[in-house]
């Protein structure tokens, strides 16, 4: 990847700094998008130990923030003029229902809206060949869009709502890979497999507890989680190739639920109006 310029969120811990680290490793500059200025700082500098000569940067915001999104997405764009690749992979989970300034629950929010601000904001940036690589999850299986209830208004289950947003991700990427064909730029989502990283320690509750306890069990190592990513990042194997859903470097098959074109441009359309960003 060398003089290749990187866009990725969620990378200052797991399977995020993982592969950001190793794409700077091939040669790539890297800018991370983190809410923390102390923990981006940390990872700024594995960033320029694994590839000392690249301008890496760090940009900071709260991404779930409409607000927050919108600025950053502007910072990025102005220090970033031409991007070759977008990794939209900063995710939460909450064990209560909390919502965000804007009236959005707030898994909504991070896991999905997000990624649809960051990405259309940052679209004109993206060089031809360029890739937005989206991380979703199998936690999908099993979640169905309720559109008249996307705030989780009239029930809240932590797990449930963090697997109808990872169920966002894939159809989000299934209509982005339909809007840019033709342009150059390609659109895939994954699923990492279920990785051991601080991701859920601080989602509160008998939720927090549950993924404490199940991660020494099932676990992989965020090195293992994170090579995905890298290959959609990077691999050649994947060039030209849009729309998919991946799993250990490979295309897999996500629920028929993911698979509806339908749902996935209603989900645009409703993105689109509660950003703002309708055409």
């Amino acid at each position: 990847m060398p003089a290749k310029t990187i866009v990725i969120t969620g990378a200052t811990s797991g399977i995020g700094e993982v592969a950001a680290v190793e794409l700077a490793k091939q040669g790539a500059r890297i800018a991370v998008v983190a809410r923390d200025p102390a923990r981006a700082g940390t990872t700024l500098s594995k960033l320029r130990q694994a590839n000392p000569s690249a301008s890496h940067t760090a940009h900071i915001a709260d991404l779930s923030k409409l607000h927050e999104m919108r600025r950053v997405a502007k910072e990025i764009a102005s220090a970033a003029p031409e991007i070759d690749v977008l990794i939209n992979n900063a995710g939460a989970l909450f064990n209560s229902r909390q919502i965000t300034e804007d009236g959005l629950e707030k898994t909504f929010a991070v896991n999905h809206m997000a990624y649809f601000v960051l990405t259309n904001m940052l679209l004109p940036n993206l060089k031809p060949g360029a890739r937005i690589v989206s991380t979703a999850s199998d936690s999908h299986k099993g979640a169905r869009l309720d559109f008249d209830d996307l705030q989780s208004e009239k029930k809240y289950s932590g797990f449930s709502v963090y697997g109808k947003s990872k169920l966002c991700n894939i159809l989000f990427t299934r209509e982005l890979a339909r809007r840019i064909e033709g342009t150059g730029v390609t659109a895939n989502c994954l699923h990492p497999g279920f990785v051991a990283t601080r991701f859920g320690d601080q989602s509160g509750g008998i939720l927090s507890v549950a993924v404490k306890i199940a991660k020494p069990i099932g676990a992989i190592s965020p090195e293992e989680g994170a090579k995905t990513i890298i290959y959609l990042a990077s691999s050649p194997e994947v060039e030209g190739k849009s729309g998919g859903y991946y799993y250990k470097n490979k295309l897999a098959i996500p629920s028929k639920e993911a698979q509806n074109d339908a749902d996935a441009k209603r989900l645009w359309d409703v993105s689109a109006r509660l950003s703002g960003m309708e055409a």
